[in-house]
């Protein structure tokens, strides 16, 4: 017999990433978790470099997760998408980059959302938030000339 799946409440944190459901909890209460994931993780840099100003090592080998927790608290909205894979929200997407050791965040949403109008300013935005946390965010225009933000390690702590 399979074990029950956790409640939400005793699941284990994950940032939201864009893909999937937008998280369970209630609003004001994921707010309250991100935050104290986000200052977790400040904390992480000051204990292990005596900084906050670049990622970690923790950071270094989970790009993706520390990425959308950067971008959650900040916070941006998340994009999200049901069981088939049709976006529902509109918001930012990262994934794993092309490139190692690199991710790509996107702006998308459901068909007709607008999202693609606002990509532009909206990872600009995101691209500045990591830049402010030690980053290397650069925005380009990727496949069907959509913008796209490539994020790295800061240069020699790759």
């Amino acid at each position: 017999m399979a074990a029950p799946s956790p409640s939400p409440a005793e699941a284990p944190f994950a940032p939201a990433t864009g893909d999937g459901p937008l998280p369970a909890e209630a609003p004001d209460r994921r707010a309250a978790t991100v935050r104290t994931a986000f200052e977790g993780l400040l904390q992480i840099r000051r204990l292990t470099q005596d900084s906050e100003a670049v990622p970690a090592a923790w950071e270094l080998r989970k790009l993706t997760n520390a990425v959308a927790l950067a971008l959650e608290a900040a916070p941006f909205t998340p994009s999200a998408t049901d069981a088939e894979g049709h976006r529902t929200a509109t918001g930012y997407r990262v994934s794993p980059g092309a490139e190692p050791q690199t991710v790509a965040v996107e702006w998308l949403g459901p068909a007709g959302s607008g999202a693609a109008a606002e990509e532009r300013d909206r990872l600009t935005r995101c691209a500045e938030v990591l830049t402010g946390l030690g980053w290397d965010a650069l925005l380009y225009r990727g496949p069907r000339r959509r913008w796209c933000a490539e994020v790295r390690p800061p240069h020699g702590t790759r």
